[in-house]
Protein backbone atom coordinates (compact mmCIF):
# COMPACT_ATOMS: atom_id res chain seq x y z
CA UNK A 1 0.00 0.00 0.00
CA UNK A 2 1.04 3.46 -0.96
CA UNK A 3 2.10 5.99 1.68
CA UNK A 4 1.54 9.62 1.30
CA UNK A 5 3.99 12.11 2.96
CA UNK A 6 2.41 15.74 4.05
CA UNK A 7 4.07 18.28 2.97
CA UNK A 8 3.75 21.35 5.80
CA UNK A 9 2.41 24.41 4.31
CA UNK A 10 5.07 27.00 4.10
CA UNK A 11 3.27 30.54 6.39
CA UNK A 12 4.48 33.90 6.75
CA UNK A 13 3.40 37.22 8.39
CA UNK A 14 0.82 38.92 5.90
CA UNK A 15 0.96 42.54 5.36
CA UNK A 16 -1.36 43.86 8.35
CA UNK A 17 0.71 41.95 10.87
CA UNK A 18 4.05 43.80 9.72
CA UNK A 19 1.91 47.04 9.42
CA UNK A 20 0.74 46.10 12.89
CA UNK A 21 3.79 45.39 14.37
CA UNK A 22 5.90 48.40 13.16
CA UNK A 23 3.38 50.13 14.33
CA UNK A 24 3.99 48.80 17.88
CA UNK A 25 7.55 49.18 17.76
CA UNK A 26 6.85 53.21 16.68
CA UNK A 27 4.92 53.44 19.61
CA UNK A 28 7.73 51.46 22.29
CA UNK A 29 10.21 53.22 20.18
CA UNK A 30 9.11 56.87 20.75
CA UNK A 31 7.72 55.79 24.34
CA UNK A 32 11.65 55.07 25.22
CA UNK A 33 12.73 58.29 23.31
CA UNK A 34 10.49 60.18 25.59
CA UNK A 35 11.87 58.74 28.36
CA UNK A 36 14.62 59.07 27.51
CA UNK A 37 14.75 62.63 26.88
CA UNK A 38 13.05 63.37 30.05
CA UNK A 39 15.83 61.61 32.23
CA UNK A 40 18.24 63.35 30.24
CA UNK A 41 16.92 66.79 31.12
CA UNK A 42 16.46 65.75 34.91
CA UNK A 43 19.91 64.67 34.82
CA UNK A 44 20.92 68.58 33.30
CA UNK A 45 18.50 69.78 35.99
CA UNK A 46 20.13 67.99 38.65
CA UNK A 47 23.93 68.58 37.84
CA UNK A 48 22.52 72.24 37.63
CA UNK A 49 21.11 72.20 40.91
CA UNK A 50 24.81 71.15 42.40
CA UNK A 51 26.76 72.89 40.80
CA UNK A 52 24.52 75.73 42.15
CA UNK A 53 24.95 74.14 45.84
CA UNK A 54 28.66 74.11 45.09
CA UNK A 55 28.83 77.71 43.84
CA UNK A 56 26.97 79.25 47.02
CA UNK A 57 28.70 76.86 49.66
CA UNK A 58 32.08 78.01 47.90
CA UNK A 59 31.46 81.73 48.06
CA UNK A 60 30.08 81.57 51.94
CA UNK A 61 33.26 79.48 52.90
CA UNK A 62 35.03 82.26 51.62
CA UNK A 63 33.12 84.71 53.24
CA UNK A 64 33.28 83.28 56.77
CA UNK A 65 37.34 82.59 56.39
CA UNK A 66 37.47 86.05 55.28
CA UNK A 67 35.86 87.16 58.60
CA UNK A 68 37.75 84.52 61.13
CA UNK A 69 41.08 86.46 60.14
CA UNK A 70 40.41 90.10 60.63
CA UNK A 71 43.37 91.79 61.39
CA UNK A 72 43.78 94.74 63.46
CA UNK A 73 45.62 96.77 60.49
CA UNK A 74 44.10 99.84 59.38
CA UNK A 75 45.64 101.15 55.78
CA UNK A 76 46.20 104.94 54.56
CA UNK A 77 43.92 106.64 51.69
CA UNK A 78 45.35 106.88 48.43
CA UNK A 79 45.15 110.26 48.84
CA UNK A 80 45.86 112.60 52.20
CA UNK A 81 46.65 111.32 55.41
CA UNK A 82 43.67 109.70 56.78
CA UNK A 83 43.84 106.38 57.30
CA UNK A 84 40.60 103.61 56.66
CA UNK A 85 39.74 101.73 59.38
CA UNK A 86 41.27 97.60 59.85
CA UNK A 87 37.30 96.95 59.16
CA UNK A 88 35.44 99.79 57.93
CA UNK A 89 31.46 99.46 56.35
CA UNK A 90 29.07 102.93 55.93
CA UNK A 91 28.66 104.83 53.23
CA UNK A 92 30.68 103.72 50.50
CA UNK A 93 29.41 103.31 47.02
CA UNK A 94 31.77 100.72 45.81
CA UNK A 95 32.06 98.33 48.62
CA UNK A 96 29.31 97.36 51.38
CA UNK A 97 32.54 95.78 53.47
CA UNK A 98 36.45 96.42 53.57
CA UNK A 99 38.38 94.93 55.97
CA UNK A 100 42.56 93.81 56.02
CA UNK A 101 42.30 90.23 57.07
CA UNK A 102 45.68 87.86 57.99
CA UNK A 103 46.30 84.21 56.32
CA UNK A 104 47.30 85.56 52.98
CA UNK A 105 49.52 82.43 50.89
CA UNK A 106 52.21 83.41 50.22
CA UNK A 107 53.50 79.36 48.13
CA UNK A 108 56.10 81.46 45.60
CA UNK A 109 57.59 83.55 48.50
CA UNK A 110 56.69 86.84 47.02
CA UNK A 111 58.36 89.65 48.63
CA UNK A 112 54.76 91.27 50.26
CA UNK A 113 52.92 90.27 53.44
CA UNK A 114 50.63 88.16 54.33
CA UNK A 115 48.21 90.44 55.22
CA UNK A 116 45.72 91.18 52.50
CA UNK A 117 43.20 93.89 52.11
CA UNK A 118 39.78 92.61 51.04
CA UNK A 119 36.54 94.49 49.93
CA UNK A 120 32.99 92.96 48.82
CA UNK A 121 30.47 94.94 46.69
CA UNK A 122 27.65 93.80 44.68
CA UNK A 123 26.60 94.58 41.33
CA UNK A 124 24.02 93.51 37.94
CA UNK A 125 26.82 90.37 37.76
CA UNK A 126 26.94 89.45 41.40
CA UNK A 127 28.97 89.45 44.28
CA UNK A 128 32.06 90.37 44.00
CA UNK A 129 35.66 89.72 46.03
CA UNK A 130 38.40 92.35 45.02
CA UNK A 131 42.07 92.37 46.74
CA UNK A 132 44.85 94.74 45.99
CA UNK A 133 47.92 93.65 46.25
CA UNK A 134 49.54 95.60 48.52
CA UNK A 135 47.92 97.08 51.87
CA UNK A 136 48.58 100.88 51.66
CA UNK A 137 47.83 101.52 47.91
CA UNK A 138 47.93 104.40 45.38
CA UNK A 139 45.38 105.93 43.27
CA UNK A 140 47.48 103.54 40.28
CA UNK A 141 46.63 100.12 42.38
CA UNK A 142 44.28 97.86 40.43
CA UNK A 143 42.40 95.47 42.69
CA UNK A 144 42.23 91.67 41.85
CA UNK A 145 38.60 91.39 40.89
CA UNK A 146 37.09 87.77 41.95
CA UNK A 147 33.39 86.46 41.20
CA UNK A 148 32.54 84.53 43.95
CA UNK A 149 28.42 84.39 43.54
CA UNK A 150 25.79 85.11 40.58
CA UNK A 151 22.28 85.48 40.87
CA UNK A 152 22.79 88.00 43.95
CA UNK A 153 19.95 90.78 44.64
CA UNK A 154 22.10 91.83 47.79
CA UNK A 155 24.41 91.44 50.40
CA UNK A 156 24.05 93.10 53.94
CA UNK A 157 26.11 93.05 56.79
CA UNK A 158 26.05 93.60 60.97
CA UNK A 159 28.50 94.11 63.21
CA UNK A 160 28.22 93.48 67.02
CA UNK A 161 29.95 95.82 69.46
CA UNK A 162 31.65 96.08 72.72
CA UNK A 163 28.45 96.28 74.72
CA UNK A 164 27.32 92.82 72.22
CA UNK A 165 24.80 95.01 70.42
CA UNK A 166 24.27 94.96 66.58
CA UNK A 167 24.82 97.84 64.85
CA UNK A 168 25.35 98.41 60.91
CA UNK A 169 28.04 100.56 60.75
CA UNK A 170 32.11 99.87 61.33
CA UNK A 171 33.41 102.04 62.95
CA UNK A 172 30.88 104.85 63.71
CA UNK A 173 33.83 107.32 63.27
CA UNK A 174 34.79 106.52 59.74
CA UNK A 175 38.73 107.49 58.18
CA UNK A 176 40.57 109.48 61.04
CA UNK A 177 43.50 111.26 61.62
CA UNK A 178 47.07 109.74 60.55
CA UNK A 179 48.82 108.02 63.53
CA UNK A 180 44.91 107.50 65.52
CA UNK A 181 44.25 104.70 63.12
CA UNK A 182 41.17 102.82 64.13
CA UNK A 183 42.39 99.34 64.87
CA UNK A 184 38.84 98.16 66.32
CA UNK A 185 37.52 95.03 65.20
CA UNK A 186 33.58 93.33 65.81
CA UNK A 187 33.28 90.67 68.20
CA UNK A 188 31.35 89.03 65.61
CA UNK A 189 30.12 89.59 61.69
CA UNK A 190 26.85 88.72 60.44
CA UNK A 191 26.37 88.17 56.65
CA UNK A 192 23.36 88.33 54.89
CA UNK A 193 23.23 87.02 51.10
CA UNK A 194 19.81 87.78 49.27
CA UNK A 195 19.80 85.27 46.25
CA UNK A 196 17.06 85.56 43.23
CA UNK A 197 17.06 81.88 43.78
CA UNK A 198 17.08 80.99 46.96
CA UNK A 199 16.04 83.75 48.98
CA UNK A 200 17.86 84.88 52.29
CA UNK A 201 21.19 83.08 53.27
CA UNK A 202 22.51 84.36 56.79
CA UNK A 203 25.49 83.51 58.83
CA UNK A 204 27.17 84.68 61.58
CA UNK A 205 30.98 84.70 62.40
CA UNK A 206 32.66 85.39 65.52
CA UNK A 207 35.79 87.18 65.39
CA UNK A 208 38.96 85.38 67.56
CA UNK A 209 40.73 88.09 69.60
Amino acid sequence: MKRWSATPAVTGFTLLELLVAMAIFAIVGMMALTGYTQLQRQSEYVDKRLERVREVQRAVQTMVQDLEQLEPRPIREPIGDQRIAAVFSGDSVDYGLQFTRAGWSNTAGLPRATLQRVGYRVDQDGLWRDHWPVLDRTQATEPVQVKLLGGVRSVKFRFMNETREWVLRWPASGPVPAGDGDRSRPAAVEFVIDLEDWGEIRRVVEVPG
